[in-house]
């Protein structure tokens, strides 16, 4: 169970639905507080959505987190910030951010349930399992929600070939036919646009920055082997493995606000050197 407290600061009475709209708490999670026993209190006792609250008035959230993970404490993951709403980690290639058939406590998941047992994992981000770089995790769920579209991310890849020194990709992408995982461009998918910028290149790869206006599954992977320059290291949209046995994309930059003060928070991650090493 966790708590979060919030003093209406305001000079004349409100409705509390308004107040608590106002602090960025979602009408789905004042749905669920509403369903909770003694969800929303002020001064220990329940107040209903449709109650005013006056000014100086302190209402308390109480939120269950129902979530269980198995916590690993074996796991090791450096953690490239932190404060009282987010942690984020920096995670390497070869793992998952959740468990699955395959994975059953090595993932990001399990670990954060070792450092926060009692908290809900609520990743912002979720990188593909071969995917090194920063993951946001929200501590709560009115974080997760007011920055689902607030984060923006830069990312790094290695891809074949040389590339234009700036480009676009505006292509539609969905699910291939038959197959859970693979992505393909079609006329008939969403509407998907990558942007990127070469860093570097040689004799055989370029080093781009990325960034996204969409956030499909796979989307920079599926976009770079469509314009004929897969991804090194990923063999699944027709990128080569002699160099490097993993797609080459880091998350290496999240820029968000902080929801409490509203100030830019912004987080870097070095290009880790099985990256470095094809440019």
């Amino acid at each position: 169970m966790s708590k979060q407290s919030y003093t209406y600061s305001g000079d004349s009475p409100m409705l509390l639905k308004d107040f608590l709209k106002s602090c960025g708490i979602s009408k789905k999670l004042l749905s669920k507080l509403k369903r909770e026993h003694m969800g929303i209190t002020k001064n220990g006792e329940l107040i209903r959505s449709i109650d005013i609250v006056q000014p100086n008035d302190t209402i308390i959230l109480s939120i269950e987190d129902t979530s269980f993970l198995e916590p690993n404490s074996n796991l090791k993951v450096p953690i490239a910030y932190e404060d009282n709403n987010v942690v984020i980690f920096d995670k390497s290639h070869n793992m998952p951010i959740h468990p699955s058939i395959k994975h059953q406590g090595d993932t990001l998941g399990n670990y954060f349930a070792y450092l926060y047992p009692n908290t809900t994992f609520r990743p912002i981000i979720r990188l593909d399992r071969n995917t090194s770089g920063l993951c946001i995790v929200a501590k709560n769920q009115r974080v997760c929600g007011m920055l689902q579209k607030q984060v923006i991310k830069t990312y790094y890849a290695v891809v074949s070939g040389l590339v234009d020194i700036l480009g676009t990709i505006d292509a539609p992408i969905k699910r291939e036919n038959d197959s859970i995982i693979k992505r393909i461009v079609a006329q008939d998918g969403q509407k998907s646009v990558t942007h990127y910028r070469r860093i570097s290149y040689n004799e055989k790869y370029s080093l781009v920055e990325v960034t996204l206006e969409t956030g499909r599954t796979h989307q920079i992977r599926v976009h770079f082997s469509y314009i004929g320059h897969a991804l090194a290291g990923d063999d699944l949209y027709g990128g080569s493995l002699e160099d490097i046995d993993r797609q080459a994309l880091h998350c290496g930059k999240l820029i968000f606000p902080d929801v409490d003060t509203g100030r830019t928070i912004e987080v870097s991650s070095k290009i880790p050197s099985d990256m470095q090493s094809l440019t």
